[in-house]
């Protein structure tokens, strides 16, 4: 097959499942859906899966992303992606989750905080549910200051420093997180309101003050162990997250 027919096959293929999205800084480039199945406990759950990518111009040449593709060395940058269960633009009632990679928590299985089970047990109260999302936001490590740094600030917590003090003594605020990007991936998949599951109420007002409609919040906590019941209780009493009557928070 000749280059160029080639090309035209590819783009064939894939441009149906682009979607440009402008923004103020350029555009952002979202791919999908691709259908996902993948084992939650012990089950295999049909999910769909997007991945997005952040570019300083926008352009609706699909041939041109894909031409430079190769060239970017896009393994050296995280990117983001939204992982969707059911008819999550049309149902009325959805559940979402935005949430931060964690190295550590998430691959490994660490116990040092509550990531990985927070990520597995929105994925399956979305599936219980029905409709729903798991936002999975690449550039957030750390509460976005990064693996490198995160690995650092570990170290400074096993020296006694909580998890914002360890921060702020690397030179890093609290929680530099942004969700503009996700919120306008959200806003391209669904109109319609949605219910968010966190106890971060950094999250809320986020979503709130992008125009979002939220008709409710479900809380998300449990794992706690020897491990991070420090790193929990830091959330609650300096980081303002939601407590629940029967116990510390997380998020």
């Amino acid at each position: 097959m000749g280059q160029i027919n080639l090309e035209a096959k590819v783009l064939a293929i894939l441009k149906d499942k682009i979607q440009s999205i402008k923004t103020p800084e350029g555009a952002i480039y979202l791919v999908g859906p691709i259908q996902l199945p993948v084992n939650l406990y012990g089950e295999t759950v049909e999910f769909k899966w997007y991945c997005w990518l952040h570019s300083d111009e926008f352009t609706d040449d699909y041939q041109t992303i894909i031409d430079n593709l190769s060239s970017q060395n896009l393994a050296e940058f995280q990117q983001s992606s939204v992982l969707v269960y059911g008819d999550f633009e049309n149902d009325d009632d959805a559940l979402i989750r935005m949430h931060s990679i964690c190295h550590t928590g998430d691959i490994f299985g660490s116990k040092r905080c509550d990531c990985g089970f927070q990520l597995r047990e929105s994925m399956h109260k979305i599936v219980e549910h029905g409709t729903g999302a798991i936002f999975y936001l690449a550039n957030h490590e750390g509460r976005g200051i990064g693996l490198f740094s995160k690995a650092m600030a570990y170290i400074l917590q096993e020296n006694g420093l909580d998890t914002v003090e360890a921060n702020e003594a690397l030179g890093f605020v609290n929680d530099s997180r942004n969700y503009d990007d996700a919120i306008r991936v959200l806003k391209q998949l669904r109109s319609k309101p949605v219910t968010l599951i966190t106890n971060n109420p950094l999250k809320l007002e986020a979503m709130k003050e992008a125009g979002l409609t939220l008709v409710g919040r479900v809380p998300l906590w449990g794992d706690v162990s020897e491990y991070n019941e420090r790193y929990l209780k830091t959330k609650v009493e300096k980081s303002g997250h939601l407590r629940e009557e029967r116990n510390c928070s997380n998020d």
